[in-house]
């Protein structure tokens, strides 16, 4: 029954129960029991500490198939000393497989052999063994230990399974169980994960009652989520209360304070905490360099970033790929491409930094972003020959820089080519290239492509609709825009404010501008208020149509609403003022103005 609790999720008064029905033993539950054929068990604990140590896998097992040929064997203290050093490797099936050999062979379990089998299911996400496990341990008459259900709460929460993880804690609790600092530590951790810091906040409060103090982990934790909530009082706060008890900030503790006051520009709290953590002789890390890094990037200073660089390398902090990417792309934000590239070729190569994939696809954006498309193209030829491969992000943005400049059939070959390497064109992949087509005049063939798309699987937004029926307008299929659009309802979406005023547009360029000005009004009906934008085109479609009196009608509503005439609306009015000679143009708008 737990196992089936945990993949279909439990009610907080469930998880007991569950416990009681695995330890007298009701079999009409699928509970998996086919790690443990053999009865026979232990109860004595493990009191010598690990004493292995491999640098490869081979030699633990070589160890492994000496101890269980060995007359007598070697006690379950032994073998449960080199199972966790197995497990510490991260050889997680292996370690599966050595117990199942040491059962064929009547090895005795105990309950710290079997807490070593749960913790391997719960790290290869196999919770339902997990918990039969401890259907098992029931079974064979031993008790659960604190470790046992740190495992089990730790596998629920690395699997995103936080309501059922603080379940299980509660019910530990209820069940008498003590939980220890590493059980209140992963809680808390989880609890943040999922954005419930107050919550987090709060057991640590319980914590304190219970006589088990908050370490610098647990504080850490909870300040981490804090920042990330933008609460960075909360945190501060947090913060003096931790260091008033006399617990020692670590790297982990001033990170996301520093991130969180770069984020909010204080600047002087920045130097203030860095100076602190000097002091206290906690040395900022990778991390800490990079946060300073952004932060001098963003507020275009990469001047001063490349300076933050060579002093962590001075400080002895080696530089990662992180830190290069972010200067790269602090030089792509202003468009010194040339520097941005030296970044990739010097710093990242000459220093033995490998780029990934994220680190050309800045490139490969920025140089398409500044129409340096040949040079984003032989950057994209040098990933397909020497790796990186590109990846969709890599796709689109060539495909993008290509559609931009009006080379569709370049772009058109690349798409197909991403499937021939498999990979699979995403929305934004088909939002660029339909965009590229009705920017030039090739509505057809966007049509072909939205039929393509719609093979695919994918579900077209309003923003694909929103394209295609502008790019529709442009070539004169005004019949066909309509009726895309009168369809939308039917594909359950809505059009936005862009539509409509894409629509108000082309129905004023055939010059249906009743039909447009009842869709203009019907926008605010439906929800949708006006932006400058529809006022602007409204107007405009008033006038081409020589229909001046309506557009000045219109002008006085779009001022009042704190939107004024663009360039080409206000062109158009000059021109009409001054070849109206008989002055009623201007003593309408001037009419209406005092309406308003």
């Amino acid at each position: 029954m737990m196992t089936m609790m945990i993949m279909s999720g439990f009610t907080k008064n469930s998880t007991w129960s569950a416990f009681r029905v695995l330890q007298h033993g009701n079999h009409n539950y699928p509970i998996c029991f086919s790690y443990f054929r053999n009865p026979i068990f232990s109860t004595s604990p493990m009191k010598k500490k690990p004493r292995y140590a491999f640098d490869k896998i081979d030699d633990a097992l070589a160890l492994f198939h000496q101890m269980i040929h060995t007359h007598p064997r070697p006690s379950i203290v032994d073998f449960t000393q080199l199972l966790g050093t197995i497990v510490r490797m991260k050889h997680y099936e292996i370690a599966l497989s050595l117990f199942k050999q040491m059962e064929l062979l009547g090895i005795y379990h105990n309950i710290y052999t079997l807490n070593i089998l749960l913790n391997c299911f719960c790290h290869l996400r196999r919770l339902g063994f997990g918990f039969s496990v401890l259907g098992r341990m029931f079974k064979l008459g031993l008790q659960p230990d604190t470790v046992t259900f740190n495992t089990l709460i730790n596998g629920l929460s690395i699997q995103g399974q936080v309501a059922q993880a603080v379940n299980l804690f509660d019910d530990m609790v209820r069940e008498g169980y003590q939980p220890d600092l590493i059980t209140y530590n992963t809680v808390v951790s989880g609890l943040c994960k999922i954005g419930h810091t107050t919550h987090a906040f709060r057991l640590t409060r319980t914590m304190e009652e219970r006589g088990c103090a908050p370490n610098i982990v647990t504080y850490s934790t909870i300040i981490d989520s804090f920042c990330k909530d933008k609460l960075v009082t909360k945190a501060l706060n947090l913060f003096s209360e931790m260091t008033g008890k006399g617990i020692q900030p670590n790297v982990f503790t001033y990170n996301p304070l520093l991130h969180a006051m770069c984020n909010t520009g204080q600047s002087e709290e920045v130097i203030r905490l860095w100076n602190e953590m000097l002091a206290n002789n906690c040395k900022p890390d990778v991390v800490s360099y990079n946060i300073l890094v952004d932060a001098a990037c963003k507020e275009g200073k990469t001047s001063e970033a490349h300076d933050i660089v060579e002093r962590m390398i001075q400080d002895g902090v080696q530089p990662d790929t992180v830190t290069y990417n972010v200067l790269m792309d602090g030089y792509c934000l202003l468009g010194k491409m040339d520097e941005a590239r030296k970044v990739l070729n010097s710093m990242m190569i000459i220093r033995g930094c490998v780029p990934d994939v994220y680190s050309f696809n800045i490139l490969v954006n920025g140089f398409c972003k500044y129409k340096r498309i040949d040079e984003a193209m032989e950057l994209f030829r040098e990933m397909s020959q020497n790796g990186p491969f590109p990846d969709t992000v890599t796709y689109n943005a060539i495909i993008n820089g290509l559609s931009q400049l009006g080379r569709l059939s370049v772009a058109q070959e690349l798409f197909k080519e991403m499937s021939a390497y498999g990979i699979i064109p995403n929305l934004i992949t088909y939002s660029t290239l339909l965009h590229g087509f009705c920017k030039h005049g090739h509505a057809y063939k966007a049509l072909e492509l939205f039929k393509v798309m719609l093979n695919s699987g994918l579900k077209p937004c309003i923003v694909h609709y929103n394209t295609l029926i502008d790019g529709l307008f442009e070539i004169g299929q005004h019949a066909v825009a309509r009726e895309l659009f009168h369809g939308l309802s039917f594909k359950g979406l809505e059009p936005d404010v862009y539509t409509y005023t894409i629509m108000i547009k082309g129905l004023c360029i055939v010059g249906l501008t009743k039909e447009a000005y009842e869709l203009f009004r019907k926008m605010e009906v439906n929800g949708y208020l006006p932006n400058s934008i529809s006022y602007n085109v409204m107007i405009q479609g008033f006038l081409q149509n020589k229909d001046t009196s309506t557009a000045a009608e219109i002008l006085p509503e779009m001022v009042s609403k704190g939107f004024s005439a663009d360039t080409s609306t206000a062109t158009m009015f000059v021109d009409l003022l001054c070849s109206d000679t008989t002055g009623q143009l201007i003593h309408k708008i001037v009419g209406n103005c005092k309406l308003c």
